[in-house]
C-alpha cells in the first residue's frame, strides 16, 4: 500500500453521514445508527485510512459489506457492533485468505456508515468506491452483476451472531435466498457480500463515491447561502418540484419497505401534485400519468431549508421538500444496467429517459 493515505475523521463522518442521504435515493436506511457506531468506532481507534483500490495488491482479497432488510426495521432492530468482525472472520475461514481492507456495498444511509464502524473495528483501511454508487434494494443490483461476477461466499449476520453463508447457484437467487433468511431473521441483518481479489474489483469499483459523499456533506455545511445551487454545483442537482407531503403510504412486507408519497407544490410550483413510489428507495416520480424520473437515475427528497437528503422511512405528512435528481452512474445506464436496474426491473412499463434529457439544472 502506498504510505499516508487521507483518512475519515469525526468531521468526515458527519459530512459523509448527510451525503449518503442525498446520493441513496431514499434508501439504505437511517445514517444516524451507523453515524453514531462510526464516530464511536473512530474515537477509539483514530480516523480510518480512506484508499484507492490502487494501492493495494492485486492479489489482496476486499469484501464490500452492509445491512440488508427493510430500512423501517433498521430503526429499531440495531446491530450489536460486531457484525463486521464476525462477516471477516467467517469469510476468512471460508476463503483461506485474509481481507485487507472494506468498503460499502452501496453508498446511500446506514450503509455508507457501518462499513467504516468495521473498518476501525478491525483496524482494516475503507476503499474509496462501492458497487452501486447509490442504494438499490435487491443483492443482484451491484454492479459486478453486470460482469457475471459471483456474490458469494456471502455472509449474513444477525444480531445476535447467527452466522448463514450462501453459495447460490447466481446472484437472482442470492437475492431470493437471502431475503428469506434475513426476514425469518427479524426483517434486517448484516451482510458480507462479493468478497474478490482488488485484480476483480478494478473493472466494477464505482471509484470515489465515499469521497464524494463527503464533499457533498461538506458542501451543504459550508454553503453560505442557498445550499441547493451549492449542491448543484457539486455534483449536479435537477430540481423537479418544491413542495409538502400530503400522503404517505408505507408498508414493511418481505424484507423492503414498500409504498408512495405525494406531494403538493407550493412557491413556484402551486397546483401541481407529484407522486413517488418506492421500494426501500425511490424508483419513480410521476405527475399526471407521465414519468418525471425513474430509476437508476437518483431520486431524492431534500429539506427544502438545509437540503438534507430524507430517507423513504422519515417520509411525513407538511415536510416541505425539493424533489431532486442526480445522474445515476454511467455503469447502470448500459444495456444490462437498465436490464438490472431500470424501471421495467421493478414492474414498470416505462422506457428509461436520462434525466438531463428531461429537465433543466438549478443553475
Amino acid at each position: 500500500m502506498t504510505n499516508d493515505p487521507p483518512t475519515l475523521d469525526e468531521q468526515d463522518l458527519l459530512d459523509l453521514s448527510v451525503g449518503c442521504t442525498v446520493l441513496a435515493g431514499g434508501g439504505g436506511g437511517d445514517p444516524r445508527i451507523g453515524l453514531l457506531m462510526a464516530l464511536n468506532a473512530v474515537r477509539r481507534t483514530g480516523p480510518v485510512p480512506l484508499i484507492d483500490l490502487e494501492s493495494l495488491d492485486p492479489d489482496d482479497m476486499l469484501v464490500s459489506a452492509g445491512m440488508i432488510g427493510a430500512p423501517t426495521v433498521m430503526v429499531e432492530k440495531i446491530p450489536n457492533g460486531n457484525e463486521g468482525d464476525v462477516i471477516r472472520a467467517a469469510l476468512e475461514a471460508r476463503l483461506g485468505r485474509p481481507l485487507v481492507a472494506l468498503m460499502p456495498m452501496e453508498m446511500g444511509g446506514l450503509n455508507g456508515m457501518l462499513p467504516v464502524a468495521w473498518a476501525a473495528n478491525a483496524g482494516l483501511p475503507l476503499v474509496d468506491g462501492d458497487f452501486m454508487g447509490r442504494a438499490f434494494p435487491e443483492l443482484q443490483m451491484c454492479t459486478p452483476h453486470l460482469y457475471d461476477i459471483p456474490s458469494w461466499p456471502a455472509v449474513v449476520v444477525d444480531e445476535r451472531s447467527q452466522v448463514l453463508t450462501f453459495e447460490p447457484r447466481d446472484n437472482v437467487w442470492l437475492e431470493r435466498l437471502a431475503r428469506n433468511a434475513v426476514s425469518t431473521l427479524g426483517g434486517c441483518a448484516c451482510a458480507g457480500l462479493y468478497p474478490m481479489d482488488a485484480r476483480t474489483a478494478a473493472t466494477p469499483l464505482l471509484r470515489g463515491t465515499v469521497s464524494k459523499a463527503v464533499a457533498i456533506g461538506r458542501t451543504i455545511r459550508t454553503a453560505t447561502e442557498d445550499p441547493f445551487r451549492a449542491l448543484d454545483a457539486q455534483v449536479g442537482l435537477y430540481p423537479l418540484l418544491t413542495g409538502k407531503v400530503i400522503d404517505v403510504d408505507r408498508r414493511t412486507a418481505g424484507g423492503f419497505v414498500r409504498g408512495s408519497a405525494v406531494l403538493e407544490g407550493i412557491e413556484g410550483d402551486a397546483g401541481r401534485l407529484v407522486r413517488i413510489e418506492f421500494q426501500n428507495e425511490n424508483l419513480v416520480a410521476m405527475e399526471d400519468g407521465e414519468a418525471l424520473a425513474t430509476v437508476p437515475d437518483i431520486i431524492t427528497l431534500l429539506d427544502r431549508h438545509s437540503a438534507h437528503g430524507i430517507v423513504t422511512e422519515h417520509i411525513r405528512y407538511g415536510q416541505r421538500v425539493v424533489v431532486g435528481v442526480f445522474r445515476a452512474p454511467d455503469q447502470w445506464r448500459s444495456e444490462r444496467g437498465l436490464a438490472t436496474v431500470g424501471p421495467r426491473a421493478f414492474g414498470y412499463e416505462l422506457d428509461y429517459v436520462p434525466v438531463e434529457d428531461r429537465h433543466a439544472r438549478v443553475g
